[in-house]
């Protein structure tokens, strides 16, 4: 449950859900994460944020504050959060130990039942989205006035699944065809836009502006021929010089719309820019690009990514991303890890730090949504090898999180392609 508290109620062991005020008015680049340093609670306190949103499924809650301490509270609350949890393991070369916390448990019937009930009603909200999207681009098409206030409750209803159940509605945009693939790609970068605007810790009308930015974002498609538009085969110069007219012309159609959103036109004119320079329609670069037609960008080729096209097979989730973060000078590198932070997938063979303070290798994926693994083997604080062990990753308090992605020579693996496979031969030997 969320509660919201003034700053000066923050305590340690609170798991943050967002700030209050406008989303860049906090000291944090991630405004989801658990209290666990007296610094960062001082940095909450003097923030001058309004208030603060709190998850006591993740942490401690409210009705903590008043009791004694953590070490007399009766079974359940904080310790059921941690059950799962497994006793310290001693590191190879060291006496020291370091704490692993662990996902909980398998789900039980009746949250099998839940989780299936929420899917269904995730996928039956996208199929209403689609038709909603598909009559606002074909009315576009047709030379009518786009009317957004049509597109409003479908982003009030995508806000809603979000922030009810995200894993549920990522799951189904994960599951797209090829047909009506722009009404239906529209419906999944609102909800990764979404996703992604509540990780950063933007207030729900903040949010709700991306997601809006993000569901009229291709727009200007209308305005290409339909012949190019659904081509079965790539497209040859001049087609896509038409291609690349499609963010002027989604621009031109939103402009003179009353209180449009200034986030929804960066989204629709700029999701195209790169970093470097090198994207279209006009070559910006860097801080050039908005916030809102960077974060577009990115949810915008994952989606297509993962998407089974006419002229190509969809890849994995983990394989899009590993495309993504490959690509040098594309798209912003902070934010591309937030954005992997905020859907739970990250590139297999990266290594990763773990809130932990541990260094691993991410595994690959495995079977469809499950929960990304990390094996984990060094200890970024005594810079001790460990006994390799398998993380799970999550948002929970009970799991571990990847913090940040590393270069292995920055931590003297030198021969990391060697050490890496080392490492997983001996992850595979243990997992048979």
């Amino acid at each position: 449950m969320f509660h919201k508290i003034s700053c000066d109620q923050v305590k340690m062991g609170m798991y943050i859900r967002s700030f209050g005020g406008s989303w860049f008015g906090h000291p944090f680049w991630r405004a989801r994460f658990l209290l666990t340093s007296a610094e960062d609670v001082e940095r909450v306190r003097l923030s001058g944020v309004p208030y603060v949103l709190i998850d006591d499924e993740r942490g401690l809650g409210p009705e903590e504050l008043a009791r004694p301490a953590a070490s007399s509270l009766p079974q359940g609350g904080v310790r059921a959060a941690f059950r799962g949890m497994e006793t310290e393991r001693p590191m190879v070369s060291a006496a020291r130990r370091i704490a692993r916390p662990r996902a909980s448990g398998a789900m039980g019937p009746g949250q099998n039942q839940r989780e299936a009930g929420e899917q269904k009603a995730a996928a039956a909200l996208v199929n209403r989205s689609k038709k909603v999207v598909k009559a606002l681009f074909e009315g576009a098409r047709m030379g009518r006035p786009v009317k957004v206030a049509d597109a409003l409750p479908v982003v009030d209803e995508v806000t809603a699944a979000v922030l009810r159940n995200r894993r549920a509605l990522l799951k189904v945009i994960r599951l797209k065809t090829k047909d009506e693939y722009t009404y239906f790609h529209s419906v999944a970068v609102c909800t990764l836009m979404l996703n992604m605007a509540f990780h950063l810790g933007m207030d729900e009308d903040v949010a709700k502006d991306f997601g809006l930015a993000g569901l009229l974002h291709d727009l200007g498609k209308m305005g290409v021929p339909e012949e190019i538009l659904n081509k079965p085969a790539s497209l040859s110069d001049e087609e896509m010089a038409v291609m690349r007219g499609h963010p002027g012309h989604g621009y031109q159609l939103l402009a003179d719309i009353a209180e449009m959103p200034a986030v929804v036109l960066d989204a629709v004119y700029q999701h195209h820019e790169r970093i470097d320079g090198t994207g279209y329609p006009v070559g910006l670069k860097g801080d050039e690009i908005g916030l809102a037609g960077r974060l577009c960008a990115i949810c915008d080729i994952y989606d297509a990514l993962t998407s089974q096209r006419p002229y190509k097979a969809a890849s994995s989730p983990a394989e899009a991303i590993a495309t993504m973060w490959g690509w040098q000078g594309h798209l912003d590198r902070k934010l591309l890890f937030s954005f992997m932070q905020s859907i739970g997938v990250f590139p297999a063979g990266a290594l990763a730090r773990l809130r932990s303070n541990r260094l691993g290798i991410v595994l690959d994926a495995g079977k469809r949504n499950a929960r990304p693994r990390v094996l984990a083997f060094y200890c970024a604080r005594e810079l001790e090898f460990l006994e390799p062990d398998i993380a799970i990753i999550d948002d929970s308090l009970a799991a571990d999180q990847v913090v940040s992605l590393e270069n292995p020579l920055h931590w003297a693996f030198e021969d990391w392609a060697g050490l890496s496979e080392k490492l997983m031969k001996g992850a595979k030997r243990q997992a048979a």
